[in-house]
């Protein structure tokens, strides 16, 4: 596994990652409407052709937002590997902190993060129906039946 900052990567090839793990590259939360082939971020990449991961990040001032991030090969690393290479990143842009948003039944991401030294900072009740008024495909619910609707916000001071 080799990572590589995104924009290296053939445009297609991740616009087609994104269509295929979210529906579109577009990403819809509170703080903002992104294209995710268009941000900046990381690949893991596997023999030099397949994309096996997928972090991408805007900063804002002195805060550095995770908007996605996508491993196909769970526990295997990857997801770790391209979390630390984007704090790293964000230090060296003399970032204070990073921050994501996630949502309420994705308690996979919640394990995740906060294992990591994440904190859920602030929770924005039913901020999920006001992203589906973009964004229609979001679903109503998750595959174990846990409505989404709330959006949480989850920080890591950096040192």
């Amino acid at each position: 596994m080799n990572i590589v900052p995104i924009k290296q990567l053939n445009r297609a090839m991740v616009n087609q990652f994104f269509t295929n793990h979210w529906g579109s590259p577009q990403m819809v939360v509170s703080t903002g409407i992104y294209n995710c082939s268009e941000l900046d971020g990381f690949a893991a990449v596997e023999n030099g052709q397949r994309i096996i991961g997928l972090i991408t990040f805007v900063i804002r001032g002195n805060e550095c937002e995770i908007i996605s991030l996508d491993s196909i090969m769970e526990n295997r690393g990857v997801g770790s590997t391209l979390l630390h290479e984007a704090e790293t990143w964000a230090r060296q842009q003399r970032c204070t902190a990073v921050q994501l948003i996630t949502t309420n039944d994705n308690l996979h991401a919640l394990r995740f993060y906060q294992k990591r030294g994440y904190q859920i900072v602030n929770v924005f009740p039913n901020a999920v129906d006001k992203a589906r008024r973009i964004k229609p495909s979001i679903p109503k619910t998750s595959p174990d039946g846990i409505p989404i609707r709330d959006e949480l916000l989850l920080v890591k001071p950096l040192a």
